[in-house]
């Protein structure tokens, strides 16, 4: 049963993609990797949102809400306020040069050898990071959800690459042949089963809590009581996400990813006008803000079921160190899967388990396109063949993303297989370049002087200054080497020291002489109406008061 409404819930969101966007051409640059410059509100919304949710998020954060509580929710509140900035600030100049990836932006801005640079940076960072990140995480989840090594009667390993193999089959089949209009079709679809289904997770998760005789609202009362600080806002100073951070590196890490990262803004590059790429900008920006009641609510939700249901404890794995103390660093990873199986009725967990397949085939997919669009255009047509037509750079695309894909399957069990703490090193390695580029990026926007070399310098001193406090962390295994080493050197303080640092270095480096021979004026490309949506500032505003409001209401 769990199979047959999995595989039918797959299939009913193929045929509805193919049903919307046939008829649809692929042939031009536009088309394939832009989606014609198509895109409405709706789709680009809901792609925004389920390239962005996967796994991680679904198993990350509910196991950072089962260990820390609520204060893990910066990575979504936080996130709406820089979607906001990105409909406000970089999506109207983006547009306005009518670039498909951002290494564009970066050569209209410094110059071609900071596009060759940058681009290689993006397409390295998602084949060795991201996407062997997302195949294996995504496989291991499913697994579990489903039981697939009892159902194929695999051990773990060979059913991971199994599992692997099926989701870049199925994920290449919409990125290779769709283009990006189908990546961001399919992607709404799945998003809205995945909000359906998160919310009917966490409402029979609190049904549980609540009892038979109490109502919802009872359940936080009951949470509340059994740990007071489950709903605190702000995170504690040994927590991962310290209050302090929200202005530090958690801000930077969250404004790169949503204003820079050529995965997640590309569909807003197809938006069918400014105004179009304004609401759905904004309406994804609303989701993210709302996202905690789906993302980090059902870990808190474990925890306390944890410490009161003994058949939830026995299938989390919750153990006891020899002190008899529980301990939570392995089981807070069971902990959303168990409380899937524990809370949603039996024949929807099928369902669900398809609505995580979508998740976790959106961002592959979504990434495979964005290499194949960097590699098309920053790369074959302007090294390999300049004169390539039209259709031959598409193939090339296509022909980039299936080795693309080839390469992170054998790479994903080959990397992260029994490897711990996955989540908290992945998004160390992203600051690695997520950093640099912000620096480079919001100097570009703010100062009209600075050349390529300032760019390039500032990039390589980056790159260096990150990888060192990334690999050789100032605080080991309990270790302190004083008060400053131990805050700044590593985390999310050093990510923002190291922002400031680049951001001077780049300015001086201007003031010493690395200047444009005449300031940067950005030129308007003529690709889509730049009218924007008159209400969005006021939209704006309004979300960036309900994040602040929310982190407000449960402050103590």
């Amino acid at each position: 049963m769990l199979i047959a409404t999995f595989l039918l819930f797959t299939a009913a969101v193929a045929v509805a993609t193919w049903w919307v966007t046939r008829g649809s051409s692929n042939e031009t640059d536009e088309g394939y990797f832009l989606a014609g410059r198509s895109l409405t509100g709706v789709f680009i919304a809901g792609s925004l949102l389920l390239t962005n949710l996967s796994t991680e998020q679904l198993i990350g954060l509910n196991a950072g809400a089962f260990t820390e509580g609520l204060s893990v929710m910066a990575w979504e509140v936080v996130a709406g306020i820089s979607l906001v900035a990105l409909a406000l600030i970089f999506l109207p100049r983006y547009l306005k040069s009518g670039i498909a990836t951002i290494p564009q932006f970066f050569e209209e801005r410094y110059g071609s050898g900071v596009r060759t640079f940058t681009t290689f940076i993006f397409v390295i960072a998602y084949m060795l990071i991201l996407l062997p990140f997302v195949l294996y995480l995504g496989a291991k989840g499913l697994s579990g959800m489903l039981d697939l090594e009892s159902i194929l009667g695999m051990e773990e390993l060979p059913t991971i690459w199994t599992t692997i193999i099926f989701i870049a089959v199925v994920g290449g089949a919409y990125a290779i042949w769709g283009g990006l209009r189908a990546v961001a079709v399919s992607d709404t679809f799945n998003g809205a089963g995945l909000l359906i289904g998160g919310l009917l997770i966490t409402y029979f998760a609190l049904a549980t809590v609540a009892g038979t005789e109490g109502g919802i609202m009872e359940a936080f009362t009951h949470i509340q009581n059994q740990n007071p600080d489950a709903f605190v806002s702000l995170g504690k100073y040994d927590e991962d996400v310290s209050w302090p951070t929200l202005f530090t590196g958690v801000l930077l890490l969250n404004f790169f990813y949503w204003s820079t990262n050529q995965q997640i803004i590309q569909r807003t590059f197809g938006a069918k006008n400014l105004a179009e790429g304004q609401k759905g900008v904004l309406l994804a920006a609303f989701f993210k803000i709302m996202a905690p009641m789906i993302l980090v609510v059902p870990g808190i939700i474990a925890a306390y079921l944890v410490t009161q249901d003994e058949s939830f404890r026995e299938l989390v794995g919750y153990k006891l160190d020899d002190s008899g103390n529980p301990t939570t660093d392995v089981d807070a990873q069971n902990a959303y899967g168990a409380l899937v199986t524990r809370v949603l009725p039996r024949p929807l967990v099928g369902f669900f388990a398809a609505v995580v397949v979508g998740s976790i085939l959106s961002t592959f997919n979504s990434v495979l396109n964005s290499s194949a669009t960097m590699f098309s255009l920053d790369v074959y047509k302007r090294f390999i063949k300049p004169d390539a037509t039209t259709k031959q750079v598409v193939r090339s695309g296509q022909i980039c993303s299936l080795l693309v894909g080839i390469f992170a399957v054998v790479a994903a069990p080959t990397i992260f297989h029994g490897q711990d703490k996955i989540f908290g090193f992945f998004q160390k390695l992203n600051g690695v370049y997520f950093i640099p580029i912000l620096a480079i990026m919001i100097i570009g926007l703010v100062n009209r002087t600075a050349n390529g070399k300032s760019a390039i310098i500032t990039l390589v001193v980056g790159l260096v200054a990150m990888s060192l406090g990334t690999f050789f962390p100032g605080k080991e295994a309990g270790e302190s080497k004083g008060w400053l080493i131990d805050t700044f050197h590593s985390g999310y303080h050093y990510m923002g020291v190291v922002f400031l640092g680049l951001i001077l270095l780049q300015l001086a480096l201007s003031a010493a002489g690395l200047r444009r021979d005449s300031p940067y004026t950005q030129r308007d490309a003529g690709a889509v109406d730049l009218t924007p949506w008159k209400p969005a500032p006021y939209v704006g505003a309004a979300l960036i008061l309900l994040a602040v409001s929310v982190y407000a209401f449960f402050a103590r």
